[in-house]
Parts: C-alpha cells; structure tokens; sequence
C-alpha cells in the first residue's frame, strides 16, 4: 500500500473531519510508516469550511471588518487556495451562533457575506466558493447582492435593503449595478439540499424556526419569498422557485443563483474539482472516506457516495468509515463503496458512544490495516 487518500466527512457533534483525517492517518502509519498519506478534511459549506480548505490546499485567512447579522461591525473571513481561489462561508459574518439567544429571522441579513465576496473579487480573486450552511438569515440572499452593488426598491422609488420580514416590499430590483469586479469571478455555490425558495418544503416553513421564527412569522417569511420571487422573475428573468437548493440559508441559495450568476452544486462535488481528485485518484491504492451514518439521504450524492463515483471511473477500492449503517444502503456499493464499517464497536446508545469515537474511529482503521496488510496489499 504506496498511496491512500483520506477524504472523510465530519462525525457531527462529535469529530471534525480534520480530526478524522489525523486518526486515520496514525492508524495507517503504524501499518504502512512508507506510504504517502494524503489527507483531504471535507466542508460541507458550514463553519469550518475555510479551515478545512486550507488544510488540505494550504493558502492563506485573509480577515476585514464587515456587517454581521444585524448590520453591526464584526471581523469576517474568508480564505485563498491556489493564489487566485477564494472560499467563503457564509456562518463567518451571517451564522446562527452569532445572534446568540437574540434570533430575528426577520432582522438578520446576508450583507457582511457579499462585502466578503466582493473583497475577493476586488483582491484578485477569480473562482469563489461560497458555502451555505448554519445560517440565522431569511433575506433570500438580498442583502450580499445589496453589498455588490444591486438596488431594492419599494413601491415609491425609495432604494432599501431587504430584510426577511421586509422581502415582501420589494417592487423593482436592478442588477445594472452590479460591482465591475464581480463580471470576471466565477461563483460557485456549496449547497447539499434540495429546498426550494418557498412553499410547505421552502427556506421559511422548514429552517426558520430554528432560527427563532414562530408559526405566525413564518408564514409572513414564506408570503414574502413568495412576493420577491416575482419580482425576481421579472427583473431578472430567473425562476428561483424551480431552482433546486434555492431555499437553502434562507433563499440565498435563489439570491447567488440570481444576483450573481452562480451556480448550485453539492459541497462533495466542489471539495472534488477544486483539490483535483480524479488527478489524485491516478496514483492512489485505496481511498478512505465515512461520515457519521450512512443512509438512504447519502446515496443522494453526499461525501461518501460523490468520492466513491470517482474512484469507480479510476478503479480505486473505496472504504466507507461510519458512525451507524441503516438498512437502506445497499445501493452504496453499486455506485463504487468495496465496503462499510462502523466504529461502534458496542451495542450502547449515543450519549456513551460518543466519548469513545476518537479511540474507536482509530481502533476500527487499526484493525482494517492490519487485515489489508495480511492480504499482502
């Protein structure tokens, strides 16, 4: 064994992908102290996904003052991979552990995520990755699109920027002025669900009461995405509403696919292009991935089944290294997974599993070395 590459999606709640990676990585070591060990921490586009960018790419945090959920100065962040990539996560100036106990999905706004993007655009950013996720926002994306320079106007003419509970009072929308810098830059937008803009399965009814929204205030969050969603279909000649994703972080999904052109892909498949995986595949002897349970939601395309697609076209065997196994997941191995093992090495519940993890997650990856290495592989 010359060559493994380490891509595992996050334990949540339990361990980061970067924690993983390193575990992985010492249990390999003891087996094959020869073998090149490439470790590639997966973001998903929530908090943390700049520090696992850089830690697979190396790079650099570049940090500015910028508007936080409401309107208030903070430090933000964003990184840069390969000199002229910019990645961006939403949850550093626009996240739900920043309102803290005070969750206003009317008030938040997504403002501070487009002053981040443009910084990068006008630093000489060409590609930029922003990741939905863990956001306290419902402004359908209005507010980064505000930063960059598009105008919201209300029925008398007067320019403003759209909030969750103030959607509904956009009349006119114009893009003419959108940053120059931003006409070069190519956006792509991590988004793992399906949502759309508004409706019974849309941003307001399935994510804005976790970020404090009661059932009356949901109902007007959802009548406003209505309302802007027309408005943006004339302005801007785009049904966000058919937009798979377009609800995700409260519509942003819809506003980056609106207001900046961008286009909507799952985290796994942006974490793949952008390390070059089919390259690194060429020269690896097996790959090692997990996540913390793998079900029927995976095989929609998530880390595990988006790494072993690729490593199917390369002929690379492919190990799945999860928290549980549900019984839906034979359709793993037909799209490339050569198996799947738990950690748990127990029968106990949760809340006694998870201070083991970490010790067994190495245990697991000790006793798969030590069967591949007797095989002779």
């Amino acid at each position: 064994m010359k060559n493994i590459l380490l891509i595992p999606d996050s334990f949540k709640g339990t361990m980061s992908s970067e924690q993983i990676c390193a575990i992985m990585d010492r249990a390999i070591k003891k087996h094959y102290p020869d073998a090149e060990v490439t470790s590639i921490p997966v973001a998903d586009g929530g908090e943390g996904s700049v520090d696992a960018f850089l830690q697979a790419l190396g790079g650099e945090k570049r940090t500015l003052t910028v508007q936080g959920p409401y309107a208030f100065p903070m430090e933000g962040f964003y990184g840069v991979v390969k000199k002229t990539t910019a990645v961006i996560e939403m949850a550093a100036c626009a996240g739900l552990p920043l309102v803290g106990d005070e969750m206003h999905p009317d008030l938040t706004t997504t403002f501070g995520v487009g002053e981040l993007i443009l910084d990068a655009a006008k630093s000489g950013c060409k590609t930029i990755i922003v990741g939905l996720g863990g956001s306290a926002t419902n402004d359908g994306g209005c507010g980064a699109a505000a930063a960059c320079g598009v105008k919201f106007y209300d029925k008398n003419g007067k320019s403003f920027i759209p909030t969750g509970g103030t959607l509904g009072n956009v009349a006119k929308i114009d893009t003419s002025a959108l940053d120059p810098a931003l006409k070069s830059v190519t956006i792509t937008t991590m988004c793992d669900i399906d949502n759309p803009y508004y409706g019974p399965t849309g941003a307001a009814h399935i994510f804005a009461p976790q970020k404090g929204a009661t059932p009356e205030m949901v109902e007007i969050l959802d009548a406003n995405m209505q309302s802007i969603a027309k408005v943006i279909e004339r302005d801007c000649n785009m049904d966000v509403q058919s937009i798979p994703g377009s609800g995700a972080a409260g519509g942003m999904g819809g506003g980056m696919a609106a207001f900046f052109g961008s286009r909507l892909q799952m985290g796994i498949e942006t974490v793949l292009e952008t390390v070059n995986f089919d390259k690194l595949l060429t020269k690896a002897d097996l790959v090692l991935t997990g996540e913390g349970k793998i079900d029927g939601q995976s095989l929609r395309g998530k880390v595990v089944i988006g790494v072993a697609r690729r490593a199917k076209k390369a002929n690379v065997p492919v190990l799945a290294i999860v928290g549980d196994i549900a019984d839906d997941v034979e359709g793993a191995y037909d799209e490339g997974v050569s198996g799947i093992f738990s950690i748990n090495r127990l029968a106990i519940d949760f809340k006694k599993a998870k201070p083991r993890a970490t010790q067994d997650m190495e245990l697991t990856v000790d006793n798969l070395m030590r069967f591949t290495k007797r095989m002779g592989l």
